[in-house]
């Protein structure tokens, strides 16, 4: 598949064209699409065709310095997908190759192309495709689609999917991480992606047969690889320790700052051990597959682990300071709509759980997942519309002011889905109709203010709740309409905790600034970001630690917000940064 990065734009070219057009964008109060267009029929690229927004938000940058012309503004109209970064930060997905998994859960589809439980026709996995899962490719070809769509990129969420993390071998994880950072450390206004170096997945049937399964996943992909490669992990997908860390250093002064790390794994795979791994690596925030708490529930659809080990999976995570984003999956095999309301309701009621973001998955069929046989025999059968927008009406308004319910739905293409939901915008219909009954939702997404002015004085407000091995504090600003401003997640341990470097330490597990992304030492004049938020969140958390008797504050920061945090006073430690404080008894 050829790359189409390789496409080569001549700015100089077209000078008298993009001027034209740049000087009539900066006159204009806003651009909608219609103004646009009539404004490229003006100025033709080549006499007949029009410029596309990302060729003109290249132009204007690389005419900026020579005609002294502020490319932000310019940019900030023809923005193209502004909610992509309206929560404050570039979030960059990528995919780990195909590998063999430790689950056999029957809702998971079997498309060997793909990780486990992804398919090829995903919009993230298919750009992980293109790009053979090469995770310096597919960073640099994010980054790049992010700012010539007129994106800031100087703040990365990195969000690694794909299969079972903690499965991987640990040679492969810390050569993924390191160059996922190459690619922000390297990534420049005109960079464009390498050729992808890895195994071509593409060329595997598409999937397996989910109700009469011969092979299964782990030994197609495992022989396929083996096929390839002669071994699993090849020598050249492998980094030291000592390689990730020196990416780690560059990062906090590269132009592209990783201000977080995700991954995702299975609550049978957290230990110690690989908690303590997570986090040299650099992560911030586990994703984490409930699917269920109910173990009836999980033993029906073969989930491999019961509702305890999600319980002290959730007592680490808490207890090193992780963000824990769930997964929670409606119409399973053998649930119905009032065991999943009731389901849903421990996630919330028992304070060993408790995440602060959450993603809900109603169940869909996929051909190749070996719930096709219970589907087939008739025994699992897919709630229809009406009944499941109803659920999810029940469950979203139970999600409380410090979560943030951030999906509702899988996207996966409808053509892909056997029966179950194909409707793509489910969570508007909810949301609609929850508010045509005036009942608001309270979840963080819900109330975030994204783009907006922030005008008028600022609410502080203070949430605490119980979370099994804490107490923990949300902070928040919020304006007038309750809409979010910024948070902080404080957490106060209970018992001297399960690292050493965290003993009698309270932990700052978040801090997090809404609005557009701006850039690395810029100011947005209406905007959040940049105002001093975060500091006065900062201190107000020492103070919350210190009237609770604690004597240090660690932070759980990334990579790229490590300077940030030296100048609040914290010093860097192995895995934490931390401040002593001045407790009050």
């Amino acid at each position: 598949m050829p790359n189409p990065h390789k496409y080569q734009f001549e700015p100089e070219r077209y000078r008298r064209e993009l001027e034209g057009i740049y000087e009539a964008v900066r006159a204009l109060p806003d651009v909608d699409t219609r103004t646009l267009t009539k404004l490229l029929g003006r100025y033709p690229k080549d006499g007949r065709f029009m410029f596309s927004k990302s060729e003109l938000i290249r132009g204007v940058r690389h005419f900026a310095d020579a005609l002294g012309w502020d490319p932000a503004p310019f940019a900030e109209k023809l923005r193209m997908k502004p909610i992509r970064t309206a929560s404050g930060v570039a979030p960059v997905t990528v995919l780990t190759k195909p590998f063999p998994c430790p689950g056999r859960c029957i809702f998971c589809p079997n498309d060997v192309r793909m990780p486990k439980s992804y398919l090829a026709m995903e919009p993230g996995a298919q750009r992980a495709m293109q790009n053979k899962f090469d995770p310096y490719a597919q960073t640099m070809s994010r980054l790049h689609a992010f700012l010539v769509n007129g994106h800031v990129v100087d703040k990365v969420e990195l969000i690694i999917l794909g299969g079972t993390w903690s499965f991987y071998p640990e040679a492969y994880q810390i050569w993924f991480i390191k160059r996922c950072f190459d690619a922000m450390n390297d990534f420049v206004s005109d960079s464009a992606p390498p050729d992808a170096r890895n195994v071509d997945f593409e060329r595997l049937e598409t999937n397996l047969a989910g109700a009469a399964l011969d092979a299964t996943y782990n030994h197609v992909v495992s022989r396929f690889i083996e096929g390839e490669q002669g071994e699993l992990v090849k020598d050249w997908e492998s980094a030291s320790w000592s390689e990730l860390e020196a990416a780690h250093a560059k990062n906090e002064s590269a132009s592209s700052r990783c201000v977080g790390l995700v991954v995702e794994t299975r609550p049978d795979r957290i230990d110690l051990e690989e908690v303590k791994r997570i986090r040299r690596l650099g992560a911030t925030k586990v994703q984490i597959g409930y699917q269920a708490l109910d173990d009836r529930i999980l033993a029906m659809n073969e989930r491999g682990h019961d509702v305890a080990a999600t319980r002290r999976a959730m007592h680490l995570l808490r207890s090193v300071g992780f963000k824990i984003h769930a997964h929670w999956m409606p119409n399973l095999y053998g649930s119905d709509l009032e065991r999943d309301v009731e389901d849903f309701a421990r996630i919330f009621d028992d304070e060993d759980f408790r995440p602060d973001e959450l993603k809900l998955y109603p169940t869909s069929l996929i051909e190749s997942a070996e719930l096709m046989k219970h589907y087939l025999s008739g025994a699992w059968v897919p709630y229809d519309d009406e009944a499941l927008v109803g659920l999810l009406e029940r469950c979203m308004v139970r999600v409380p002011r410090y979560c943030r319910l951030t999906r509702v739905i899988r996207d996966i293409p409808s053509h892909d889905i056997v029966v179950g939901n194909k409707t793509s915008n489910l969570r508007e219909v909810a949301e609609s109709r929850l508010r045509a009954r005036g009942i608001a939702q309270v979840d963080i997404r819900s109330r975030e203010i994204r783009g907006r002015a922030v005008q008028g004085e600022l609410t502080h407000r203070e949430t605490r709740y119980d979370a099994g091995v804490s107490e923990e504090v949300f902070l928040e600003a919020v304006i007038e309409d309750d809409r979010i401003v910024g948070f902080l997640r404080l957490s106060l341990p209970r018992g001297e905790g399960v690292i050493d470097e965290l003993r009698g330490a309270a932990i700052i597990r978040e801090v997090h600034v809404y609005g557009a992304v701006v850039g690395i030492g810029e100011r947005s004049a209406q905007g959040a970001q940049h105002a001093g938020l975060g500091r006065r969140f900062v201190e107000r958390a020492c103070s919350i630690a210190a009237d609770a008797g604690y004597a240090r504050v660690a932070v759980i920061s990334a990579i790229g917000t490590r300077g940030y945090y030296r100048t609040l006073g914290f010093a860097d430690g192995a895995l934490y940064q931390v401040r002593a404080i001045e407790p009050a008894r």
